[in-house]
C-alpha cells in the first residue's frame, strides 16, 4: 500500500501529467492490488483548495469529491490518537503545514511510503517518498 499526498490524488483526478514517472509507475502498481490510500485530512485539505478557487470542478464540492474517491479507489486512512500526536514530534525544519505533518504522520504510523512532490517531506529521513 502506498499513500498519496493531496496534490498527488488531486492531480490524479485532473492533470495526470503533472505526477513523476516513478510516481506513476508505483501508483498503477498499487490500483493493480487495490492499494492506494490517502489520509482522511486529505478529504479537508481537497475541499479548503477547491473552495478557495484554486481548483476548477463539476457539480457541488461534495460530488467532486466523491467523484474523485470513487474513480482512484483510493482507501482512507483515519486519523488516530497516535497519529495526531506523532505529527507534533516532527523536527522544526520539517514543513510547518498541519496537514503536511498529518499526512506525513499518517505514512510514517502506518509505515507506508507517501507519494509526494513535496521536497519538505522528501529531505525528511523520517518518511520514505516516492517521486
Amino acid at each position: 500500500m502506498i499513500l498519496l499526498d493531496t496534490h498527488v490524488l488531486i492531480w490524479l483526478a485532473g492533470d495526470p501529467a503533472r505526477v513523476s514517472r516513478p510516481a506513476a509507475k508505483a501508483i498503477r502498481k498499487a490500483e493493480a492490488s487495490g492499494s492506494l490510500a490517502i489520509a482522511s485530512i486529505t478529504l479537508w485539505e481537497m475541499a479548503l483548495i477547491a473552495s478557495r478557487g484554486r481548483i476548477r470542478h463539476r457539480g457541488t464540492l461534495e460530488q467532486w469529491i466523491g467523484s474523485v474517491l470513487s474513480v482512484s479507489g483510493v482507501a482512507i486512512r483515519e486519523l488516530t490518537p497516535q497519529i495526531a500526536v506523532l505529527a507534533t514530534q516532527f523536527p522544526d525544519n520539517f514543513p510547518s503545514d498541519p496537514a503536511d505533518r498529518l499526512i506525513a504522520a499518517t505514512a510514517r504510523y502506518e509505515n507506508l511510503p507517501l507519494v509526494t512532490a513535496d521536497e519538505g517531506i522528501q529531505a525528511s529521513p523520517l518518511i520514505k517518498t516516492i517521486w
